[in-house]
Parts: C-alpha cells; sequence; structure tokens
C-alpha cells in the first residue's frame, strides 16, 4: 500500500485525473454508489500495443482509485465490432479472405483463421 502523504503528494497522471475525475463526478458517482470507467478499441486486426494501451490507462486509473476511494469500481470494455476493416493485417493467414472483405463490418468479415 502507497503512504497516503506520498498519495497527496504525488503528481503522476493516474493520481491526477483519478482525484479530477472523483472531483468533477461527485454527483454522478455518489449518485450511482461506484465509479463507472470505461475502455474500448477497434478490433480491426490483431490486438497491438494500441490496444494494451487503451485497457492499461484504465487500469491504472483504477489503481489510483483504489488507493484514494473506498468505493466499488466498474470498468466496462467494449469492443466495436461494426468497425470496418480499413486493411489486411500481415500477420494474418488467408490474406485474400479478407482483401474480398475490406470496409465491412467486423461482424461480416470470414474468420481468416478458418476456426468458426
Amino acid at each position: 500500500m502507497i503512504d497516503k502523504t506520498n498519495i497527496d503528494k504525488t503528481n503522476a497522471w493516474p493520481f491526477v485525473e483519478a482525484k479530477k475525475l472523483l472531483k468533477e463526478r461527485k454527483k454522478n458517482i455518489e449518485k450511482k454508489g461506484k465509479i463507472i470507467l470505461q475502455t474500448g478499441y477497434g478490433p480491426s486486426g490483431l490486438p497491438h500495443i494500441g490496444t494494451f494501451g487503451e485497457v492499461a490507462r484504465t487500469s491504472m486509473i483504477v489503481n489510483a482509485l483504489n488507493h484514494l476511494s473506498d468505493l466499488p469500481k466498474e470498468i466496462i470494455t467494449f469492443s466495436d465490432d461494426m468497425d470496418g476493416l480499413r486493411k489486411v493485417p500481415e500477420n494474418i493467414p488467408n490474406p485474400e479472405k479478407l482483401e474480398e472483405n475490406l470496409h465491412k463490418p467486423l461482424t461480416q468479415v470470414p474468420d481468416p483463421f478458418e476456426k468458426i
């Protein structure tokens, strides 16, 4: 556990953002009785560092909030499967299946791994 004195002094961005969230969203948080955060990503391709970053940043804020508040926290993670496939990732088998389906929502693109 981080010492409270250090938490009060820190300017580490997760703590700065968590404090700002608690202050600016106080009424909503009190009304719901919990802190709700959300994160998401467009899955048009294999996961990459940007995908990780989206979830990691939200997790860091939750970690900071755990040090600042005893209220329950909830993370809602979504994936926009209607996001159109913009290009064929280089590391996917059967690229021709994807080339034929560019710009279609991912829910309509056939599985290049042939698992479904």
